[in-house]
């Protein structure tokens, strides 16, 4: 195993000596991924690709740039040359509370307020309290859901295996627990 150092120049990785003494030069499974070292010169602020975001994030490009378009997130600086959003890390951590709430389930308006929220401050701290609140309440509905689906699944491994095992009384009575949990599983969510 060879230990590598990372180069003068924007994160290429220089390969030590091998254990048999030879140079192996540049190391390009570190230029498989992004990094904030491949995008940065050594003592600048961070600054982030979109591709460097996504990854970070789990959120997609695609996502990223939508959420900038319809004013989710703040719109991103541009590279001069290039043209490419140049994320630092106070977009990222905004991105990043923003794909917590993503992973919760939360729609795209209600991020949207929750983001106009935020930026006003304590006089809306009223507001993103029930915002929140309600966004638990649709969790805990779900969550129900869950159970019942999960409670259903398991009613109908033990029919069959009430079956297998030849009670038919058992199977029954399970039949009949699963039929009457049917109907729950068929109601339209609130």
């Amino acid at each position: 195993m060879t230990q590598s150092t990372p180069g003068p120049v924007f994160g290429l990785r220089w390969s030590a000596l091998t254990p048999a003494g030879r140079r192996r030069g540049v190391d390009f499974e570190y230029l498989k991924f992004p990094t904030v070292d491949a995008v940065n010169l050594p003592g600048a602020a961070a600054v982030y690709s979109i591709k460097d975001v996504a990854a970070l994030t789990g959120l997609p490009a695609s996502t990223l740039r939508y959420y900038e378009s319809i004013g989710v997130i703040e719109p991103v600086s541009r590279g001069e040359s290039s043209g490419h959003r140049r994320y630092t890390e106070e977009d990222l951590d905004q991105v990043t509370w923003l794909a917590c709430l993503a992973a919760t389930g939360m729609s795209v308006s209600d991020m949207r307020e929750y983001v106009t929220n935020g930026r006003r401050g304590p006089a809306a701290a009223r507001q993103q309290i029930d915002l929140l609140m309600a966004q638990e309440e649709r969790l805990a509905r779900a969550a129900d859901q869950i159970t019942l689906r999960r409670r259903y699944v398991r009613l109908k491994i033990d029919y069959w295996q009430a079956i297998d095992a030849g009670d038919h009384a058992q199977a029954d009575l399970l039949a009949r627990e699963a039929g009457a949990l049917a109907g729950d599983l068929k109601r339209p969510k609130p």
